[in-house]
């Protein structure tokens, strides 16, 4: 039997739910093997309405699923209503991208003459790829779980998607479920487009499945190695989206300390400490400069975090994880300098806390990524020394430079800011200038991805690009028309396609798939 547990009290509760036989498992991939050419060949437009009506069918049960999710993960409604309200945008925002169609990377040159010789017809577009595992993340029960981008995307791309609920809010899991299984019966999809399974073992059948064709992660570096492990282990190699650990380093120059000390710590402690700094993309180490200004951050900052009540952690191992790798960071050399309350001793609540270290000292054991209220802030005396000590932490999600106009004005990359974003573009995904990198947009152009052992791709998990995971190229050459789909024949003009190496924009209407 499954057992849910409100974080905030420690109460666990039995549900009338059970681990996923591997029986189950085997005949849920089948019927999603079965299912995949019927969803791919629904069309971009009836993909797209089905997407609309899972949003729909979420926003519906807004209540219900609030409520549910705040007693299995210790989220506050205003958070929780929020994070709903941007996975229904994700279904919405890919629905658009269906129906503007340029993510198919359509591509035809046609038969003739080239420099080599006669040259075939050929006619190119993304196809999906089938079935692909889907694996919830405990710090966002709608956005990155069952309900999430990767749900979202997986569908847009054509694939049915069979999901792994997340252990720490099997009720909000199978309540999300049940709304996007709503949805499919209402458009008439195949049934087999979603499934959901519970339990670990369930999990590793799943993504040992020979019919299964990928797998998209958002979790821990050492449970992505588990699976990373298991998908070696397979006949067929599939791929592997993982979206594992990020330290997501935070500089403050010289220049913005002396300018707005006081604004920046309150907003360092904002982005250190929301949703109990259970985010991927907190940052877990400030670099802060030797000097008043740099004594005033961390003054300001020191008081806030002493100030500050105890935050109520995802479930027990997170809880336990995060006394663990504090006590590991402090034995690793930084001091601790201001620690806030831990609580009422109810539940998984933990204490925040602010370590400091110089940026000399600064080294690959005190780069650990801790998932909690927790920041390691790094003085230093000059930029030189920030850029030295990049050289020295692993890849990440994010970074972010806060600096003054003076410091970028200067031309021939000299300048400190110019320093900094050339030493650090090679080691994040995204670099984000006088803000905070949580509160990630949901956009087009938005890339949510970075060197391993933030991600172990070249794709993102968020934004419109996150369809190119499940889709895989095709050439169809010299085919009559008949069996090409109809974005590659003569005359379709409903979507962006490139032909005989010229980029043809879509018509504002007429002739979608």
């Amino acid at each position: 039997m499954i057992t849910t547990t409100n974080p905030a009290t420690g109460e666990h509760t039995d549900t009338d739910l059970r681990d996923t036989s591997p029986e189950t498992v085997d005949d849920l991939v089948g019927r999603a093997a079965d299912a995949a050419a019927a969803l791919a060949h629904l069309g971009r437009d009836a993909r797209a309405d089905l997407l609309e009506a899972i949003a729909a069918s979420l926003d519906s049960d807004r209540a219900t699923l609030v409520a549910t999710a705040g007693q299995e993960t210790g989220l506050g409604e205003k958070r929780l209503d929020g994070e709903l309200s941007r996975a229904c945008f994700q279904f919405r925002l890919f629905a658009e991208a269906l129906r503007e169609g340029s993510y198919l990377e359509a591509a035809i040159d046609h038969a003739g003459d080239t420099p080599l010789g006669p040259g075939a017809d050929l006619r190119r577009m993304l196809l999906p790829i089938g079935p692909v595992a889907v694996f919830g993340s405990s710090n966002f029960p709608f956005a990155f779980s069952v309900a999430g981008g990767d749900t979202a995307s997986a569908l847009a791309a054509g694939c049915p998607v069979l999901i792994k609920a997340h252990d720490s809010h099997p009720l909000t899991s199978l309540r999300s479920f049940d709304r996007i299984a709503a949805a499919l019966s209402e458009c008439g999809a195949p049934e087999a487009s979603a499934a959901l399974v519970f339990g670990q073992e369930a999990a590793g059948r799943l993504i040992s499945h020979p019919l299964l064709r990928a797998v998209s992660f958002t979790g821990s570096l050492t449970t992505g190695k588990t699976l990373l492990g298991i998908i070696n282990r397979r006949e067929q190699p599939i791929p592997f989206y993982g979206e594992l650990s990020s330290i997501n380093p935070l500089v403050i120059t010289p220049g913005a300390a002396s300018a707005r000390a006081k604004d920046l710590a309150q907003g360092l402690f904002a982005t250190v400490t929301g949703s109990g700094g259970q985010l991927c993309t907190k940052p877990g180490i400030a670099f802060v400069p030797a000097g008043a200004g740099g004594d005033q951050i961390v003054s300001a900052l020191s008081a806030l975090v002493s100030e500050a009540a105890g935050h109520v952690m995802l479930n027990e191992r997170i809880s336990s994880s995060y006394v663990d790798i504090a006590a590991r960071l402090s034995s690793a050399g930084a001091t601790v300098a201001a620690r806030g309350s831990r609580g009422d001793g109810e539940g998984f609540s933990v204490p925040p806390l602010l370590l400091t270290t110089s940026a000399a000292d600064l080294g690959p054991e005190l780069a650990e990524e801790c998932f909690g209220p927790l920041v390691v802030v790094a003085r230093y005396d000059d930029v030189s020394e920030v850029v030295t000590a990049f050289d020295r932490l692993p890849a990440s999600l994010t970074a972010t430079i806060h600096a003054e106009p003076a410091e970028v004005s200067d031309q021939g990359g000299t300048s400190v800011v110019a320093q900094l974003s050339q030493a650090i573009e090679a080691k994040v995904g995204r670099l984000v200038y006088n803000g905070y990198p949580t509160g990630v947009r949901v956009s087009w152009a938005q890339h949510h991805g970075g060197p391993w052992p933030s991600t172990n791709s070249q794709h993102t998990s968020v934004g419109v690009t996150a369809i190119r995971r499940f889709l895989r190229p095709f050439v169809w050459q010299d085919a009559p028309e008949a069996v090409l789909p109809s974005e590659l024949r003569d005359g379709f003009d409903a979507v962006p396609r490139r032909i005989d190496g010229v980029l043809q924009l879509a018509a504002t209407s007429a002739g979608r798939a």
